[in-house]
């Protein structure tokens, strides 16, 4: 106790100063009152979507709203992506903020109003284009933080950089884009940020709750693809083939003994075949067999671990059939998603503050990717999860044709990122000056 009383002088000296701003009390009724046109907005946005690198029009309906905020906003980034500065009243640190805005091959099945008719040319072939991940949501949120932000910046500590990306599904095949290539183009320079925020809906939480994890968040996605080549015969005579598809499925059972024997039991990962094609006719065995999949890892190396057990275990089945095994590509995808501790320790109590402890759950890290982990491997990130489902309606999962984010959500995104944000900047006003 005597050790605690003589350093609490110093420590009151270096402390920041005593926030005199109940921000969350000023930013409840700028939140509702650009709602409805937010709302407007995501409707927008989600009857219009765009597939990766080609969000043209919804990069040009953001950066004309940021414009009439009358934000420095600058566009053409990474291709379509949008970045625009606050600069508050008050001096203070630098904070970065960050929403993805394109769509997936999607054609959607839902009920709403204003879904989605959109078709458009992927890999070759006509598909539909939905929102069915959310970022329709998260584009219109960000906006609305912008909105609240911009109303209160004579009294704001700081400034915001709002990021707003395309591509976060991925670029076409032989296109850069994304996170990756927004780092690369200077987004998070001129002025570099101290720490960047996001939010992703989630389909299995309800409006008004919050989740987040503490370090790994979401595991990183390496892409894999693989031939296996052996000898054409008709399928009455397998005596006289190299059977490229029984060999096909052995490899496939063998992969799995990558999670379950090569790596720790308290070690996480998936290792997923998602194609299998070979064959033409029920009664001829082919000559090759073409698979592809997926490995999802939370630590560097285990993703190289499992990559040098992929390409043993292609050697050592298709030797043995004695057929041929060829990797034709194996990619590294988005690094796990890492939330910084501290940034996380620091953040969770603002949350509870804006929907309540109760709405506020830890939860486990999962096997999705988000590229938010290229900006959050530059500065520390805080990368959270927004409930998207009104109590009585349902949600199908991500990426599928009934998934649904309700627009009462909205609300309480844009009330919980612009508290984490101002709440930020004013505990940390002292390292901006």
């Amino acid at each position: 106790m005597k050790t605690a009383h003589v350093f609490l002088p110093i420590l009151l000296l270096g402390a920041a100063p005593a926030r005199t701003t109940d921000w969350l009390a000023r930013i409840e009724p700028e939140a509702r009152r650009v709602e409805p046109g937010i709302v407007e907005i995501r409707h927008q946005i989600h009857q219009n979507p765009e597939l990766s690198n080609r969000e043209e029009k919804t990069a040009a309906l953001v950066a004309a709203y940021l414009h009439d905020l009358g934000l420095d906003v600058k566009t053409g980034v990474a291709r379509h992506g949008v970045v625009a500065l606050l600069k508050g009243g008050r001096p203070g640190p630098v904070v970065a903020v960050r929403a993805d805005m394109d769509a997936l091959p999607v054609t959607e099945e839902t009920d709403l109003p204003f879904a989605s008719k959109v078709r458009a040319t992927y890999q070759g072939q006509e598909v539909g284009v939905m929102h069915a991940c959310g970022h329709d949501l998260h584009t219109a949120v960000q906006l609305g933080v912008a909105a609240v932000l911009t109303a209160l910046k004579a009294d704001l500590p700081g400034t915001v950089k709002f990021i707003f990306q395309p591509a976060e599904e991925g670029a076409p095949a032989g296109e850069e884009g994304g996170a990756a290539l927004m780092v690369k183009e200077g987004a998070l320079e001129s002025p570099r940020p101290q720490a960047i925020f996001g939010l992703h809906a989630m389909a299995q939480m309800g409006v008004g709750d919050l989740g987040y994890s503490e370090g790994p968040a979401l595991s990183a996605a390496d892409t894999w693809e693989v031939k296996i080549v052996g000898r054409q015969s008709h399928g009455a005579r397998p005596e006289l083939s190299i059977d490229p598809i029984v060999t096909a499925a052995q490899f496939v059972e063998a992969l799995q003994t990558i999670r379950s024997r090569s790596f720790s039991g308290l070690e996480p990962g998936v290792v997923t075949v998602g194609t299998i094609h070979g064959g033409q006719r029920h009664n001829i065995i082919p000559g090759e067999v073409t698979l592809s999949g997926t490995i999802r890892t939370f630590q560097p190396e285990m993703s190289r671990l499992a990559e040098a057990r992929l390409r043993a275990i292609l050697k050592g089945v298709t030797e043995a059939a004695g057929a041929t095994g060829e990797v034709v590509r194996f990619e590294r995808g988005a690094p796990a998603t890492v939330n910084d501790a501290a940034l996380t320790r620091e953040s969770a109590p603002a949350l509870e503050r804006v929907v309540g402890k109760e709405h506020v759950a830890r939860i486990p890290p999962a096997m999705a990717s988000e590229d938010f982990s290229y900006f959050a491997n530059e500065v520390p990130g805080f990368f959270y999860r927004l409930g998207q489902v009104k109590p009585g309606t349902t949600s199908g999962d991500h990426h599928t044709p009934t998934f649904r984010a309700d627009d009462s959500s909205i609300l309480v995104g844009i009330r919980a990122m612009s508290f984490l944000v101002a709440d930020y900047l004013d505990r940390h006003q002292t390292r901006g000056r």
